[in-house]
């Protein structure tokens, strides 16, 4: 017997922030779930067989207990969403929406912005090697190096290794002035940037002084276990399929390893292969290696930066980028 629910929201705009303003996406919703919805200002009606309905009901509640969070939600969060609601029942999104996710460091609170930026989050402390992959904006090596203070400050591990590889983007580090540390500084900046953000520079400099913070070039991690230790790297696009295997092979024991980067700014020479674009397909089946994907909807910095990439992204399938 055919059965019909009304959910009220505090206002037109509220609801709509749930499906993204997007028509299709509640046709999405209908086809899926097999349910009719209906809209009016500050409320939605769902029609159909009790089942359906029900299913109807708790998506948009897990889908409203997140925008509660603070998580903005762009249509490919949704679609992905809705997907991942029909694979498991709801398992997946219950555990997204049900439990606020900090991230707690001596000078701020980090709180995801995105769906996608939860999602990374949330594999990263269930995972040992997590891979986060996307364009610039994203919060991709923010956040990694967030959940590694934090597990540090907690004592879950004792050290933290952060590094990148140098690779030279039109510039020969031999003809730079000054020692091999002032030559490889650049390269590593980002990473000092990101650590001063989040702890206090006394701390900063005596940690790294008692080599509990240690900042590197990838070169320097070879021929090493590092047990007990949060492990980043950064800017994985310009690693060689040999060095991300290296890289990988570090892992000790209570260690956790994050690798992220943009496969759309690769430095490499063209006749090489990047270790971040042919990890996924080696790896993906290897249980405790997670894989996260951002999108533009991910990005969290100017909104022209969103516009730009998407832009960029349309561009490849009509014209090459780059060097010709």
């Amino acid at each position: 017997m055919p059965e019909s629910k009304t959910l009220h929201y505090p206002n037109a705009r509220h609801l709509s922030q749930l499906f993204c303003g997007s028509e299709d996406n509640l046709l999405h919703v209908e086809r899926t779930l097999a349910v009719r919805l209906t809209t009016r200002d500050e409320w939605l009606k769902i029609d159909g067989a009790p089942e359906g309905v029900a299913k109807a009901e708790e998506f948009f509640t897990l889908l409203n207990a997140g925008r509660t969070q603070g998580l903005a939600m762009r249509t490919p969060d949704f679609a992905r969403l809705l997907d991942n609601y029909t694979k498991d029942g709801g398992a997946s999104l219950r555990a997204l929406f049900n439990e606020p996710l900090v991230i707690t460091t001596n000078r701020k609170s980090v709180v995801p912005k995105t769906i996608g930026q939860k999602m990374y989050l949330q594999a990263i402390q269930k995972n040992p090697i997590v891979f986060g992959i996307g364009p610039a904006g994203t919060g991709k090596t923010y956040l990694a190096m967030a959940s590694a203070i934090s597990a540090l400050l907690k004592g879950q591990v004792q050290r933290i290794v952060l590094t990148r590889p140098a690779v030279e983007a039109g510039e020969t580090l031999g003809f730079l002035p000054g020692d091999l540390r002032e030559k490889i500084l650049p390269y590593l900046r980002p990473l000092y940037d990101a650590l001063h953000d989040m702890l206090d520079p006394v701390d900063v400099t005596t940690l790294s002084e008692k080599g509990v913070i240690e900042i590197a070039p990838l070169a320097y991690m070879r021929g090493r276990t590092l047990a007990n230790a949060y492990i980043i790297l950064d800017e994985a696009q310009n690693t060689t399929p040999e060095q991300m295997m290296m890289f990988l092979t570090r892992l000790g024991d209570e260690s956790r390893i994050i690798v992220t980067g943009d496969i759309t700014q690769i430095d490499l020479p063209r006749a090489k292969l990047s270790g971040l674009v042919q990890a996924p397909r080696i790896l993906r089946n290897i249980p405790g290696i997670d894989f996260h994907h951002f999108t533009a909807s991910d990005v969290v910095r100017h909104p022209l930066v969103q516009k730009i990439i998407e832009a960029y992204e349309q561009a490849k399938s009509t014209e090459p980028i780059g060097p010709q």
